[in-house]
């Protein structure tokens, strides 16, 4: 698998935070918002925008939407109910979900089961003549791969609206590491829906994140739409406001060539791309600290 260099990592996570947006040799646009409330209100002005804008060409708008970032859901809600933004045009793909080991979905009341939170927090705030209709919401699920892809054939995806991983992972799309099946940046541009194991620093970053670092309890596999199909949206949005978690993948994407190591930098080869970060994920800790040396770097 391709890996950034070692040398080239530094300079980019050294870059100041203030210098990013403008940055000469930034590869893909950037906006930076203060605080997670911020984030939470540009992500639902974004999707609402795109869902106006079909309203009014009276057509159907097509979008795929993650679990997180979470900050948006409950703006989304207040400026749907408030300004009555009808979604009965909208068909929804949910982005991923997790399983069980033998690949099975989760309980429902699992803090992992990504469909109950959605159905909680996505659509339960909704007022019902205005939400998605039920048949419009599609939820993946392992015996339903070749439907959605279907369904996701039928017609261009208009947005892809998501998050990014701790290596840059778009949905549950990871730097494969198997060591017997190596994956190229040809099979990931391509990867489709699929079930797949997830890499142990993926469930690690997730245990430390949400469980206490209780790895024990996240789920070791999951379904997800493929790098295609996400980037094959009109446009697509990416959004964090995790902080450290996120920095470095963020800075990879910025300034690093196209890159199996971290899949994020697929974005570059799209028309419409845009990722929006928090201060406090924009931020690198080796750009605030140029007296610390690394053997690699420095020697």
């Amino acid at each position: 698998m391709q890996k950034v260099d070692l040398k080239e990592l530094y300079t980019w996570c050294s870059i100041p935070v203030e210098k990013l947006v403008d940055h000469p040799d930034r590869k893909i646009p950037f906006r930076l918002v203060d605080n997670s409330e911020e984030m939470g209100q540009v992500m639902a002005l974004d999707l609402v925008d795109e869902i106006r804008k079909a309203s009014n060409e009276n057509r159907p708008l097509r979008a795929i939407v993650p679990c997180g970032p979470k900050c948006w859901y409950e703006p989304f809600t207040r400026i749907v109910n408030e300004q009555r933004v009808s979604l009965r045009h909208v068909t929804v793909f949910h982005m991923d979900e997790c399983l069980d080991y033998e690949g099975r979905l989760l309980p429902r009341n699992d803090p992992h089961n990504f469909r109950t939170f959605m159905e909680r927090y996505f659509y339960g705030g909704i007022f019902p003549e205005l939400a998605v209709p039920d048949a419009q919401r599609i939820f993946p699920e392992p015996c339903k791969i070749d439907l959605i892809k279907q369904q996701i054939a039928e017609s261009p995806i208009d947005i892809t609206l998501g998050g990014w991983g701790q290596d840059g992972h778009i949905a549950y799309n990871q730097a494969r590491r198997h060591p017997y099946s190596a994956l190229s940046l040809e099979q990931l541009r391509n990867s489709e829906l699929r079930v797949q194991e997830n890499n142990d620093d993926t469930i690690l970053a997730l245990a430390q994140r949400s469980l206490g670092t209780a790895y024990q309890f996240v789920p070791p596999m999951s379904i997800t739409l493929g790098i295609k199909e996400c980037l094959s949206a009109r446009k697509v949005r990416l959004y964090s406001d995790t902080g450290a978690w996120k920095q470095t993948a963020l800075r990879v994407a910025l300034f690093s060539p196209v890159v199996a190591e971290y899949p994020i930098t697929l974005l570059q080869d799209h028309q419409d791309a845009l990722i929006t970060a928090t201060l406090d994920t924009a931020k690198h800790p080796i750009s605030e600290h140029p007296e610390w040396e690394f053997r690699g770097v420095h020697a």
